[in-house]
């Protein structure tokens, strides 16, 4: 059951993503109303507007959460054990001839199939 604490919580969660929705939107048409100006004032702008509204859904619930998600993929991915350069080399040739070995078979039996069709309709 949802408490009470929660629920104003929750309220006022939305009230934080009607913030961010509206940020985007001035960023969406101020960027169409001020076309004429310079693109780098534009692009500062529309960087500063991401940036507020990122924080104000960072407040929320759910943006907590992803932090905490992106925390602990942060965490994981350093615990992945990256190829040395010979390995990725070596990997990659590899890839390469199963590529070209597959293109060549699907490029003979198209060929044969292609024959064989042209024979029977004549």
């Amino acid at each position: 059951m949802e408490s009470k604490a929660d629920r104003s919580t929750s309220g006022f969660d939305a009230v934080k993503w009607l913030v961010v929705f509206v940020l985007i939107a001035i960023g969406v048409v101020g960027n169409q109303y001020f076309n004429a100006e310079s693109l780098l004032y534009r692009v500062l702008a529309l960087v500063a507007l991401a940036l507020v509204a990122a924080f104000v859904a960072l407040q929320t619930e759910r943006g907590r959460r992803f932090a905490t998600l992106l925390k602990e993929a942060r965490v994981e991915i350093r615990k992945v054990v990256w190829p040395t350069r010979p390995e990725l080399i070596q990997t990659t040739a590899i890839v390469v001839v199963f590529v070209l070995v597959v293109a060549l078979m699907l490029w003979g039996m198209d060929s044969l199939i292609s024959w064989l069709v042209s024979g029977v309709i004549g």
